[in-house]
């Protein structure tokens, strides 16, 4: 078994004590939710903070509701919670959907919505013991200065696998974050940016906080995951698809398909969707596009060319749940 490095726990009881703590510790600090992804890569020697601040127990991060004309979710409301939670299955079904496909149980149980949206990206190359690592030669986002992925390349590749991330960006999500600056809200199709290595534009000492959903009549969404087993797995590949309608006809849609890079992939084609679009045709036209513009990177232990020969068909799917077929 892998030890825990040695650290300092800090637990504050008030969101303004934790983003003092943050500001005070500086970047030797890291913030911890449910664990369920930072501990396993504190004990691969992936990251060894001096100092872990804990947001379990804030209460200004909790909370389900909706305010106005959109759904609001505290960013420490557990994944379980979501998933089973009516509202957001009424109000955005993909981003149920998304939080009931993390993990096992006992990951949703413990793990949470803004852990969610922060995961570290993934690679064969990084999610790896040290001893492993350093027999590579370590790798462009973890002691070493080559990507093994795409050689040469001066950008980590590593794949976003938060299943939240591409149903958020569907549902045109705004993520609102606090730090030491004041607060921040940002669209969650800016959130992530395509370096591995730092792949949100949180800067250090921010907390995202909560996450605002806009509801809008006549909206439907789905998400899909594909990965080796139906439980515990990350995704080789998640799909989220959002359809607007009006009077039986199509007028808007969105596409985000991810784990394939560092950043979720908004599809093209989906912003071209409107008024007069054919709602029968609109699954297969969105599936090759999605093909046309998806070309996974060797940095899950899958095959690439599989995982692209995946893309239309989990496309399909999803853009036919949406559509409510």
């Amino acid at each position: 078994m892998l030890p825990l490095p040695i650290f300092d726990y800090h637990r504050p009881r008030t969101l303004d004590e934790a983003l003092g703590l943050l500001a005070t510790l500086g970047p030797e600090a890291r913030i911890i939710a449910g664990g369920t992804d930072v501990l396993p890569n504190m004990k691969q020697g992936l990251f060894e903070p001096e100092h872990v601040v804990s947001v379990a127990r804030l209460e200004e991060l909790r909370g389900i509701a909706l305010v106005g004309d959109a759904l609001v979710v505290g960013a420490g409301m557990k994944l379980a919670e979501i998933a089973e939670s009516i509202l957001v299955q009424r109000a955005a079904p993909a981003l149920a959907e998304a939080a009931g496909a993390v993990g096992g149980p006992h990951h949703r149980a413990m793990g949470t919505l803004g852990g969610n949206i922060c995961l570290d990206t993934r690679c064969r190359y990084y999610n790896q013991t040290y001893f492993w690592r350093k027999a590579l030669g370590f790798c462009l986002k973890k002691d070493g200065t080559v990507c093994h992925v795409v050689k040469g390349g001066a950008k980590c590749v590593a794949a976003a696998s938060n299943d939240s991330a591409p149903a958020l960006i569907a549902l045109d999500a705004e993520i609102q974050i606090l730090g030491k600056g004041g607060e921040r809200r940002v669209p969650a199709r800016d959130f992530y940016v395509a370096d591995g290595i730092r792949n949100t534009v949180l800067e250090p000492g921010e907390i995202v906080v909560r996450v605002s959903v806009p509801v809008v009549a006549g909206r439907r969404s789905a998400f899909e995951k594909l990965r080796k087993r139906g439980a515990i797995d990350f995704p080789l590949l998640s799909v989220a698809a959002r359809i607007d309608a009006a009077g039986g006809r199509v007028t808007g849609a969105d596409l985000v398909v991810s784990a394939l890079g560092a950043r979720p992939r908004r599809i093209r084609a989906a912003a071209k969707v409107g008024p007069g679009t054919s709602a029968d045709r609109l699954p297969e036209t969105l599936a090759q596009a999605a093909f046309a513009e998806c070309k996974p990177l060797a940095n899950l232990d899958d095959e690439t060319e599989w995982r692209r020969e995946m893309v239309p068909v989990v496309v399909k799917t999803a853009v036919r749940r949406a559509l409510g077929g």
